[in-house]
């Protein structure tokens, strides 16, 4: 009984550190782009739920596969540590071997190319380039000889590959087509994609000074960093307004502005903190905000869509 105990208590503890490798908190920044996309098609064709769910899942393996690769490389050039913040820890805290963490990213890669074969065959072939750059993109972020991330890029790279790109192959994979709707609506998505990014490297500025990276927060400085992120955000809600008043779209995506208090927790969650545990709730908040927003402006469509 109690044997049978134990090893219930350690699976439990393997899949929590599975879990944590992940970096849960991340992946809505794959969830929300999907939905938005495929929400925004329903205005034009019905939809297929089966293409739905394959993109939702190849997004999601992905994501996940990028922060496992970012793991085992911020290892393996001795970024990360057992005090490292905001790591999943899985080989530095849990003594997995980084050969599994990148025999999982690589079969997560296989199954996500797998749903992609399923995604072409009922679309189109040129999807599989558009893929498979994709999947690049998530292994240099932060593997090869000149990671993205170690550059002033990486915003930009996220922010086009998780926003834009991801809500309009969704899009386009339910109409065959792609709009300038699509394309504005893509926008501001993109933009929070790229800021949970930059929270990221707010936090860890200092580290990443020391390692030699030129990320954008570096380049500006941890002052012009949080101007950068406040400016962003409301670059991202004044943009919406825009998609009302000159784009003709639907009032109701103006429900997507009560997101506003969590971006302004984030940008405040900054302002004098030096600890990067400190700035953990802020970094937090901004992941928050883009799914808080992504949720909410699909919502807003659906609320157009019906009414």
């Amino acid at each position: 009984m109690a044997h049978g105990m134990t090893n219930t208590i350690e699976a439990d503890k393997g899949w929590k550190i599975w879990w944590q490798l992940t970096r849960p908190h991340t992946l809505t920044a794959a969830f929300v782009p999907v939905l938005l996309g495929t929400v925004l098609a329903l205005q034009y064709t019905n939809i297929q739920f089966s293409l739905f769910i394959a993109m939702l899942v190849a997004s999601l393996l992905i994501q996940g596969a990028t922060n496992m690769f970012n793991e085992y490389y911020d290892y393996k050039r001795g970024l990360d540590t057992e005090h490292s913040v905001g790591i999943g820890g899985a080989i530095v805290r849990n003594g997995v071997k980084p050969s599994t963490v990148m025999t999982i990213a690589f079969s997560f890669y296989g199954i996500a190319l797998l749903l992609g074969f399923y995604i072409v065959a009922n679309s189109t072939w040129w999807l599989a380039v558009i893929g498979l750059v994709c999947m690049a993109a998530g292994y240099f972020y932060t593997g090869g000889p000149m990671p993205i991330a170690y550059t002033p890029f990486g915003e930009i790279v996220a922010g086009l590959f998780m926003g834009l790109i991801i809500i309009l192959i969704s899009f386009y994979i339910q109409t065959e087509t792609i709009t300038a709707e699509s394309i504005l609506i893509s926008i501001p998505v993109s933009i929070l994609v790229g800021l949970i990014l930059l929270a990221n490297n707010i936090r860890d500025l200092d580290g990443d000074k020391e390692n030699g990276r030129k990320t954008v927060a570096i380049l500006l400085g941890k002052k012009g960093a949080i101007v950068l992120l406040g400016s962003m955000f409301f670059l991202t809600y004044a943009w919406v307004a825009g998609l009302v008043l000159v784009g003709d779209m639907s009032p109701w995506i103006f429900v997507s502005y009560l997101s506003i208090p969590k971006a302004v927790k984030a940008t405040k969650g900054f302002i004098g903190k030096s600890q990067p545990l400190e700035m953990m709730p802020a970094m937090k908040a901004t992941a928050q905000t883009n799914t808080i927003f992504g949720f909410l402006l699909s919502i807003g469509l659906l609320i157009a869509y019906f009414f």
